[in-house]
């Protein structure tokens, strides 16, 4: 899927959020500045998260709990050589809240054996526009993203 702009990623980020339930776990892939605090903004909106969303860069894990479902959104980034088994991950991962991971390849070994990644490109010629990837595992998050595909309206079409 194509975004053109930033308010096409958060809605598009919103529209996943409708369709997302407590226990669930998403991936954000991309590099710096890809757009994945952006996309995670439209997952709080859709839970009525009021707060100004802010990428959990300098504290691993911002919790946002005001809305439909609490949301955890957590950038492991610094944990490129170690220390994830000291946050006590499993609870947020088998907790009642939505899950959003950035830079998950830090803590591959303590992520659920189900979840959806998101992949986020930024297009080289156009700063604004950014392609997205959905790769579910597991059949929930198939299901998920065949919902997803078939309600939203692609930009780019």
């Amino acid at each position: 899927m194509q975004t053109n702009d930033a308010a096409q990623t958060i809605t598009l980020g919103a529209k996943l959020g409708q369709l997302l339930k407590p226990g669930d776990v998403i991936l954000l892939n991309g590099d710096l500045g890809a757009g994945k605090t952006t996309f995670t903004k439209g997952i709080a909106k859709a839970l009525g998260i009021r707060r100004p969303v802010k990428s959990p860069t300098f504290t691993l894990i911002r919790e946002y709990k005001e809305g439909t479902y609490p949301l955890y959104h957590m950038d492991m980034y610094r944990l490129e050589n170690g220390g994830s088994d000291e946050l006590g991950l499993e609870e947020y991962f088998e907790g009642q809240g939505i899950v959003i991971v950035e830079w998950s390849q830090f803590i591959q070994d303590e992520l659920p054996l189900d979840y959806l990644v998101i992949a986020i490109h930024k297009d080289p010629d156009n700063d604004d526009i950014r392609q997205i990837e959905f790769q579910p595992k597991g059949q929930h998050y198939q299901q998920i993203v065949q919902q997803l595909e078939a309600d939203y309206h692609d930009p780019s079409d």
